[in-house]
């Protein structure tokens, strides 16, 4: 057994969350999307199955699991929705985790208990209109008065900024000491959600800018340290990647599993498109591409958990596993012919929602660049 393989106690709580994600969000999430409506309630429910506290201690309501049973989850809720699964990864991943990882004792007991339980989510304000993959061009400044921090900027493509049960959004600013980060409570004055996106993707996941126009916190709210910010963003990001690429798995095995069922059902030519060996060395291929994708996963779940580096197995992780789910959409579209361009079949909504892997929580071109200086290579 590889040290990696998941558990029997893995297994069975994966069938605890897939028969949630398939009851509650399954037979939802073409409406959501539809409507691009973000699901308060079932939010709500995934905090009450202990899906936002997993990996979080038992002080703060948390079930005190590892990372790969939190992979485990998002792999499963992204199989049904992915706009689900980014609500769980991003709740979890860039909303509690700030906190708990830099935050002070105060800050974590005034805020990591609704976090934890999922009646509340926290967002991560990095990307800027002009400061995304390039995250030290932040031009968010902020500046003391008093006992307050006043804080002036923007911040784009904010993921669970603007639900109602939104109650925090940590964002990064320039302060004489660097890059810092600051916790902003929804609803302060001069922090301003801006209208959702019209998105290709994703429309069941609450995405929108910031405006931060003489927004003001006290001293209290700075997150970490003066000046580390930036790299305490960064470190988080890598936890990050892991997790999208759990979700881009979902999203893959999705596509496998629903290409596979419409090639033994759909006939032509006296007999199921499955027989065909051109379509079936593509799903095939896909079905090798996804165990591949599952082992580098876990894997990188499995050092996270044990403590050890975890940038070049994250990056690894997420470039073949988020560029596996893209294939793993166009191929599935192929295989439904005409009815995969018709919205009524759940391929067009993962072909849809795939692409963001590619380019959110760092491109694909960023993994290659840390895969690449993990090599050695001198590239800038």
């Amino acid at each position: 057994m590889s040290s990696w393989e998941l558990s029997d106690d893995h297994e069975i709580f994966r069938r605890v969350v897939r028969d949630f994600a398939e009851s509650e969000i399954a037979p939802h999430a073409a409406q959501w999307d539809r409507d691009h409506h973000f699901p308060v309630d079932v939010a709500r429910a995934m905090g009450d199955l202990g899906l936002f506290g997993l990996v979080f201690p038992e002080r703060w309501g948390g079930g005190g699991g590892d990372f790969a049973s939190l992979c485990v989850a998002i792999e499963e809720i992204g199989r049904v929705d992915q706009s689900m699964g980014i609500t769980l990864s991003a709740g979890v991943g860039l909303g509690a985790n700030p906190i708990h990882q830099f935050g002070s004792e105060d800050q974590q007991d005034r805020w990591l208990p609704d976090l934890v339980a999922g009646r509340s989510l926290g967002a991560f304000g990095l990307t800027e209109p002009d400061a995304g993959s390039d995250a030290g061009a932040t031009r968010t400044r902020a500046h003391l008065v008093g006992d307050e921090w006043v804080i002036d900027g923007s911040k784009a493509f904010i993921t669970n900024c603007g639900t109602e049960i939104t109650s925090i959004i940590t964002v990064t600013a320039r302060t004489d000491d660097g890059i810092s980060a600051f916790v902003v409570p929804a609803g302060t004055p001069g922090l301003v959600v801006e209208p959702p996106y019209r998105k290709l993707g994703w429309h069941a996941s609450d995405t929108h800018g910031l405006l931060l126009d003489g927004c003001r916190v006290p001293t209290t709210n700075l997150l970490g340290k003066p000046g580390h910010g930036l790299r305490n963003f960064l470190s988080i990001l890598d936890d990050g990647r892991i997790a999208i690429s759990a979700l881009a798995l979902g999203c893959a095995r999705a596509c496998l599993e629903h290409a596979v069922d419409y090639a033994k059902q759909r006939n032509a030519f006296g007999g199921p498109i499955g027989r065909f060996q051109g379509l079936a060395f593509q799903l095939s291929d896909l079905a090798v591409a996804i165990e591949n994708a599952h082992n580098l996963t876990y894997k990188a779940a499995w050092l996270k958990d044990q403590g050890r580096p975890i940038g070049q197995a994250a990056a690894m992780a997420k470039l073949y596993s988020t560029e596996t789910a893209v294939t793993a959409t166009r191929v599935a579209t192929q295989v439904f012919g005409g009815a995969g361009f018709i919205e009524e079949t759940p391929i067009v909504r993962f072909y849809r929602d795939a692409k963001i892997l590619e380019i959110g929580e760092g491109t694909s071109e960023i993994q290659r660049l840390v895969l690449a200086r993990g090599l050695g290579l001198p590239v800038g």
